[in-house]
């Protein structure tokens, strides 16, 4: 308060989830759909989505599953355009995602990521 900041959003959720090694491109996943139910939060209702980008092939994989409108997902570009910087990937796409969510009055925002050895990682934050 007394630098005069403001938090740019709230952390509504989080969520992990474990698949098999060999399959750790999908980890975000079930990381997802843990976190969205059980916060009870439609995928539709979603505004911008940033889901790591390990390898191209990875982003295709789990939109398989997930039913990402594209227009939403990695909006500035993902990893292979922006970075994929070893131990620091979560905080990299946060504070894309959050950026973004202010620049265009987004409600919410959805994070993911997939980690080698077989774990996904989702969290769900509101704009302030």
């Amino acid at each position: 308060k007394e630098l005069g900041l403001r938090p740019l959003a709230r952390v509504l959720g989080y969520a992990t989830a474990g698949v098999e090694p060999e399959r750790f491109g999908i980890g975000p996943v079930p990381a997802v759909r843990k976190l969205l139910a059980r916060l009870t939060v439609p995928l539709e209702s979603i505004d911008l989505v940033e889901l790591n980008e390990a390898f191209a092939a990875q982003v295709l994989a789990c939109l398989r599953d997930l039913p990402i409108d594209r227009s939403r997902l990695n909006v500035n570009g993902g990893a292979i355009a922006l970075g994929h910087p070893l131990g620091c990937s979560g905080a990299r796409l946060t504070t894309t995602l959050l950026h973004e969510m202010r620049r265009r009055s987004a409600r919410y925002g959805l994070v993911t990521l997939c980690v080698g050895g077989g774990m996904g990682a989702a969290a769900l934050f509101e704009c302030l």
